[in-house]
């Protein structure tokens, strides 16, 4: 049995009350999570437990604190996460991590990594001319890009924002829907609709698309074309076949950047079609200028029950997977 402490440096009691939330719940979900017993004593937090356990509960309140005093907030997931990381041995630096700010919306918030994996996607899409970002939901692959894309356009890096996605149906069919195809497609671009005009707000992205520096259409809208001086997002790109994903990546053009994201778990192709996200992420991992992030369940940060639900369906895919052998 191992009895550690940390101190919450004094005058600092508003740091103390952010660490421990409401009720004590964030204190009491490390102490459920790492086997350990914890309680506080005046401004000391004090853990006991096995003696790995311990060290572990340890390390993550102090980086809660380190976060807390970078002037992040912390929630749920942000403690689960903290979690992970401490448990992989992996919390250097993360309190910096999720203080770099990646963009600004329009009315002043700012848009931050909050996790490693999220930190790495962003400087890759930074330093490549293609990058694949590749997780399940609630990573924030679509969302940071198109953070970043509009980041480009406010530098005038590029003259243009593009972006697409395949209207694969995801078991409703498009002919049933009203209205002509644009109306029939809009609620699979809707995602990326919702996005742009939170960058932007509603007038400026209106006024953007008016003059055609912003465009989002299906993917088949692509072809023929060359894209150039642009920032090109492909949403859902698990939804595409090679032969869309090679007409896709092929309509790149001078000065332009290419980010593709999709989930390769929630692939809604019909049966016997092969998902091109896959097929290129294969072909293309060794090509300069290229590069492929996977994001897991740890870069989840959506609520925390989320991170949870992947974790599950993930067990249950590997234990089919193994019964299958």
């Amino acid at each position: 049995m191992a009895k550690v402490t940390v101190t919450v440096p004094c005058g600092t009691v508003d740091r103390l009350s952010r660490l421990l939330g409401i009720y004590d719940e964030n204190l009491n979900l490390i102490a459920r999570e790492l086997d350990v017993s914890a309680y506080t004593e005046n401004t000391d937090i004090r853990i006991s437990g096995e003696e790995n356990n311990a060290l572990l509960a340890q390390t993550v309140v102090s980086k809660l604190l380190d976060i807390i005093s970078s002037g992040e907030p912390l929630d749920k997931a942000r403690v689960v996460y903290c979690i992970e990381m401490a448990r992989e041995g992996n919390t250097e630096g993360i309190e910096k991590i999720m203080s770099g700010v990646v963009a600004v919306t329009s009315r002043g918030k700012q848009i931050k990594c909050k996790t490693v994996g999220q930190k790495k996607y962003v400087e890759a899409i930074k330093k490549n001319t293609v990058v694949f970002g590749v997780g399940p939901a609630g990573t924030g692959k679509t969302y940071l890009a198109v953070a970043l894309a509009v980041t480009s356009f406010k530098a005038h890096e590029v003259e243009k924002i593009i972006l697409t996605r395949p209207a694969v149906e995801a078991g409703e069919k498009l002919g049933f829907l009203p209205g002509d195809l644009q109306t029939k497609v809009d609620p699979y671009l809707r995602p990326l609709y919702d996005a742009l005009q939170e960058m932007f707000g509603l007038e400026t992205y209106q006024k953007l698309l008016e003059k055609g520096a912003i465009e989002i259409a299906p993917l088949a809208y692509m072809r023929g074309r060359t894209l150039s001086n642009a920032f090109i997002i492909l949403d859902e790109a698990q939804n595409t076949t090679r032969e869309q994903m090679k007409m896709f990546l092929t309509r790149m053009g001078e000065s332009s950047k290419m980010v593709i994201t999709g989930d390769v778990t929630q692939i809604d192709l019909p049966e016997g079609k092969k998902s091109g996200l896959k097929h290129a992420v294969s072909i293309l991992k060794n090509i300069e200028g290229v590069e492929t992030v996977t994001l897991t369940h740890k870069d989840v940060v959506r609520h925390a029950l989320v991170m949870e639900i992947i974790k599950a369906y993930d067990r249950s895919e590997k234990a089919e997977e193994q019964r299958k052998k």
